[in-house]
């Protein structure tokens, strides 16, 4: 049995959109096919990392002698993205032989200026999968038409730097406009009341199942992660996201013998320092409570004001991973102990467990 979407409080189902990084890849096929044919396929299909072909409608177009290019509006389904109905315009020209792909970030798209981010500063800030999917595309349609395949993509965003402003970019250090994300190219519409309900939908699935062991993760990698460690069925995967205190309350009164919860150091961080909703608009990581941490693990003085003064989680993770203090692991006892709090007197153990952003388990507390 597939889990159901997630729907409205009227019952409706919420539609789901596309990333930023979707609607580039697709201004990028579209804008480097008519580079080399002339003309500009409307609407324009790209395969998405779960294997999705959604069709894109141009919004744009332009054509030069060395270079094209083609913009989408952006559809974030019901989602309430800051984003939503932005025009991402990816600009293709010819680079240097044997270049590959190279990426310039164009009005509107922030650069990285401050490190601890995915992508290291001096880049634009266009994320991982993004690139890849752009790559891709590119050597999809290159190899389709005999070409090399060199070029350079220009990602912008009309009023992106506006937008921005609306979002943590400055803060992280990610300045001029805004960041072209997305791991799935789906954007999963956000609605407190309409999520938690499917994560109360989902427990009672797997009682009824006679499941003993489930699991609530903060993203698609760490979900990824806890499934290969565990083979775990469909069923027994909870779509916690960000509203651990969703989950965590709701088994308090419909137990399950056995939780794990999965996530990035940045998301349980949170939960260690006991906030119960993950989202990045409604709690922050705190970094003098990592600062404190660290010196509680025996950090010098030195290393622990670098804490206090950095810019993301993963900053602080590598800091002390290089001193050789396992900060995860500390996290991760911690956030045991702000969930646990959540269930107690409910036959409930909670295990936790920190992923890298590549899957990789990097802290654990067993509960078990």
């Amino acid at each position: 049995m597939a889990r159901k979407p997630a729907q409205t409080p009227e019952g409706g189902p919420l539609r789901r959109g596309w990333t930023t990084g979707a609607c580039a890849t697709a201004a990028t096929a579209a804008a480097y096919t008519a580079l080399l044919t002339g003309r500009f396929p409307d609407p324009v299909t790209i395969a998405l990392p779960r294997g999705e072909t959604p069709a894109f409608a141009l919004a744009l177009e332009g054509l030069g002698p060395s270079w094209a290019r083609a913009g989408i509006i952006k559809d974030a389904g019901d989602d309430p993205d800051v984003t939503h109905g932005a025009l991402v315009v990816s600009e293709v020209r010819r680079g240097e032989a044997g270049s590959g792909v190279r990426f310039k970030a164009g009005p509107g798209v922030g650069m990285v200026t401050l490190p601890g981010l995915p992508i290291p500063p001096g880049e634009p800030a266009i994320n991982p999968v993004p690139r890849r999917m752009m790559s891709e595309v590119v050597a999809r349609i290159a190899a389709e038409h005999g070409d090399a395949g060199d070029l350079v993509i220009e990602i912008s965003i009309p009023d992106g730097d506006k937008l921005a402003q609306k979002t943590w970019n400055p803060r992280l250090g990610i300045l001029g406009g805004l960041s072209v994300l997305g791991t799935t190219g789906v954007v999963v519409p956000f609605s407190c009341a309409a999520w938690i309900h499917s994560i109360h939908r989902g427990i009672d699935v797997a009682r009824a199942l006679g499941l003993g062991h489930v699991a609530g993760c903060t993203g698609s990698t760490s979900e990824a992660a806890v499934v290969a460690r565990y083979g775990l069925s469909e069923n027994a995967l909870l779509d916690m996201g960000d509203f651990a205190g969703g989950l965590l309350k709701y088994l308090r009164a419909h137990p399950i013998p056995r939780l794990t919860i999965g996530g990035g150091f940045a998301k349980l961080t949170k939960l260690a320092q006991g906030f119960l909703d993950l989202h990045s608009g409604r709690s922050e990581v705190d970094f003098d409570w990592l600062g404190d941490r660290l010196a509680e693990a025996g950090a010098d003085a030195g290393l622990v004001e670098q804490a206090r003064r950095a810019n993301t989680a993963k900053q602080v993770l590598d800091l002390a991973g290089a001193a050789g203090i396992k900060l995860a692991d500390l996290v991760a006892r911690r956030a045991q102990a702000t969930a646990q709090a959540v269930v107690e007197g409910s036959g409930v153990a909670i295990e936790i467990l920190v992923f890298d952003r590549q899957g990789g388990l990097v802290g654990a507390a067993d509960g078990w």
